[in-house]
């Protein structure tokens, strides 16, 4: 059976790997600016574009050979672009990238709306997909139950013990393939804090190839590793490759991991309380497969969703016949995909077809023809995919949010809900951004308002969610 609703919609955390050419422009090192924005992802790209709309210098320092961070299209590896990380934006009809998108000729398609359940080698029968559905709703709200007015714990410790054959599948769903991380791994409060991922949408030239263009224009600084930031409360200085920069501020969008790899000093050295708010909020695991099926050998249609009643951990997430193409990608992720990762791109390749095979029936190995994998966690100043909180970990957000004196940090860490998305992290950016402004002088603080004895709207409580997709489930990394 083919499951017509959204609550299962497709899942693709895992974020970048291949730089495409960046037509941003690749400025040399100044020898000042106003605001220093490290790191050329969404999140920096959103606060240099903010910066520089309020008339102020902003110069973007990048490590890598490319604007785009973990939102990275290739173009030519296969005959579709194939985003090697993050795919897919969420409530596009707010989100202020869609907005952008369009404005600059770049094409939102929806995602798939369908997706099927594999038992075997068949597909679920319309009983056992409702019975599926019914246990993710269950597991969401007994989560959410877990936590409400107690102390946080595993996401796992809150799951009804009764799943019996969709355990695995539940586990997978809810924990590896929202987040990266099991629901053992995960801060329950996180899952039930975390927003509605509504309306997802894929950008037809790639999501990667959308923040390289909204990167345009801007003055990055690429192929420039950071070394040491010397901070205080009026200004900094940021040492490079290629130079020393001061500056009036600094906005670190680098990931948690890459904060905690050492890679970047610190003078003086970042307080123990912002180190102890990274280490809660480490990256999980999560990679593309891609494979070429010429011939549909899978008999699935355009953009197929895929998943099976898996038994353990080691399970995948289809994505099939990507814009018609015969593409195909399957999607690993949680401890199971870091296993895997760490045995290199053969293997995973060979568990890509071994699962399709199992699958399917079909002969994928003496199918399939060009193959690539993403290995987010062996990245060069990333070291993972995205945020996800360890289990009391979800304060940490707005810890890691604070400013220290001249520095700022954003990314999809610092976001108390939207984290784990790429809207997340642009939002993050955004608001990082006006904190530097202000900083410099270039904003005042909004007045005051008036108090006028009306209570604010309440918002609708994560713990229960409006559909079983209120936890990752609407989740074709974002």
């Amino acid at each position: 059976m083919t499951i017509t609703r959204r609550d299962v919609l497709a899942g693709s955390a895992a974020l970048a790997l291949l730089p495409i050419v960046s037509r941003a422009w690749a400025a040399p090192v100044p020898r000042d600016a106003e605001v220093v924005v490290i790191g050329a992802g969404a999140a920096g790209i959103a606060a240099a574009r903010r910066i520089a709309a309020a008339g102020r210098k902003v110069v973007v320092i990048e490590a890598a050979s490319a604007v785009g961070g973990r939102c990275v299209t290739d173009a030519t590896a296969f005959d579709v672009p194939f985003d090697r990380g993050a795919r897919w934006l969420y409530n596009t009809e707010t989100s202020p990238i869609a907005k952008l998108a369009r404005g600059v000729g770049m094409d939102l398609l929806p995602a798939p709306r369908g997706q099927r359940i594999r038992i075997g080698r068949r597909n679920a029968r319309a009983g056992e997909a409702e019975d599926f559905l019914a246990t993710l709703v269950r597991a969401n709200r007994a989560m959410g139950d877990a936590v409400r007015g107690k102390a946080d714990m595993p996401a796992a410790a809150g799951l009804p013990k009764d799943l019996g054959v969709w355990a695995g599948t539940t586990d997978f769903l809810l924990g590896a393939m929202a987040t990266g991380k099991d629901l053992k791994d995960l801060s329950a409060l996180d899952l039930v804090t975390m927003a509605q991922r509504d309306g997802p949408s894929a950008c037809r030239q790639g999501l990667g190839a959308l923040i390289a263009k909204l990167g345009e224009g801007l003055p990055v600084v690429l192929s420039t590793p950071v070394t040491r930031i010397v901070w205080s409360g009026r200004d900094a200085q940021v040492e490079t490759t290629g130079g020393t920069i001061t500056a009036k501020a600094v906005i670190m969008t680098a990931s948690t991991n890459a904060l905690l790899s050492g890679k970047i000093k610190f003078a003086p050295d970042l307080p123990k309380r912002q180190q102890d708010a990274a280490s809660k909020l480490t990256l999980g695991s999560y990679d593309h497969i891609a494979l070429e099926l010429p011939g549909n050998p899978l008999g699935l249609s355009r953009d197929d969703i895929v998943i099976e009643q898996s038994t353990d951990r080691s399970t995948g997430f289809l994505l099939a016949n990507l814009g018609g193409s015969s593409l195909c990608q399957v999607d690993v992720a949680g401890s199971f995909g870091a296993e895997l990762s760490a045995r290199g791109e053969a293997a995973m390749v060979a568990f890509a077809t071994d699962w399709l095979t199992k699958l399917f029936g079909a002969d994928v190995r003496n199918i399939v023809k060009r193959t690539t994998a993403t290995r987010w966690n062996d990245m060069p100043y990333v070291f993972g995919a995205m945020s996800a909180a360890s289990p009391g970990g979800q304060p940490a957000r707005k810890v890691l949010m604070e400013p220290l004196g001249s520095l700022f940090f954003a990314g999809d860490a610092a976001h108390e809900t939207q984290w784990g998305t790429v809207g997340g992290a642009w939002e993050s950016g955004e608001r990082a951004a006006e904190a530097a402004l202000r900083k410099i002088g270039a904003l005042k603080d909004a007045p005051v308002a008036e108090k006028s004895g009306k209570k604010p709207k309440r918002t609708q409580s994560r713990a229960e969610p409006a559909s079983p997709g209120g936890r990752g489930l609407n989740w074709p990394r974002n």
